[in-house]
């Protein structure tokens, strides 16, 4: 079983829609067995509330149903339960760096290292912009799912 857990700040935009769109992706590729997907917030603000509601409607628009996530803060146990901690952003990867059990830290990486194609190494964060934001950031994490799977597949 390979294990992948999202973040981002508050666990209620970015990360849930990876978590949403990588259990999507890796259903339909029939690996859901193989593959356990979660996802967390650096910071406590939002713990068990669902995804924005903008975000549940840009994933809805594509097939995706994440209504039923739940916000949730990392632990430290995280670390020795994820083979990939996949930050949405510089700041949070920063953050996860400096709570990150020593010799833990080959499982933490950007998320879109696993979109080459993409010029930004940084999903931006969508929660004080409009519905444009939140569709660039569908894309991006559609994108990056695709090359983290072709990894995974690697290792099954």
């Amino acid at each position: 079983m390979v294990k992948v857990l999202f973040v981002c700040m508050g666990n209620i935009c970015r990360s849930p829609t990876a978590e949403g769109v990588f259990a999507h992706l890796v259903n339909q590729s029939g690996l859901a067995e193989h593959i356990h997907i979660d996802s967390a917030g650096t910071h406590a603000y939002h713990v068990g509330h669902p995804p924005d509601s903008r975000a549940q409607k840009t994933a809805k628009g594509r097939g995706i149903d994440i209504s039923h996530l739940r916000a949730r803060r990392v632990s430290d146990g995280d670390f020795y339960e994820f083979d990939y901690v996949l930050a949405m952003d510089r700041d949070n990867y920063h953050i996860l760096k400096g709570v990150c059990p020593p010799g833990e830290e080959h499982r933490l990486k950007l998320f879109l290292e696993y979109a080459p194609d993409i010029p930004e190494d940084e999903v931006p964060d969508p929660y004080y912009g409009g519905p444009s934001g939140f569709e660039r950031v569908m894309d991006m994490i559609a994108i990056a799912s695709e090359g983290l799977l072709a990894e995974i597949r690697t290792r099954l």
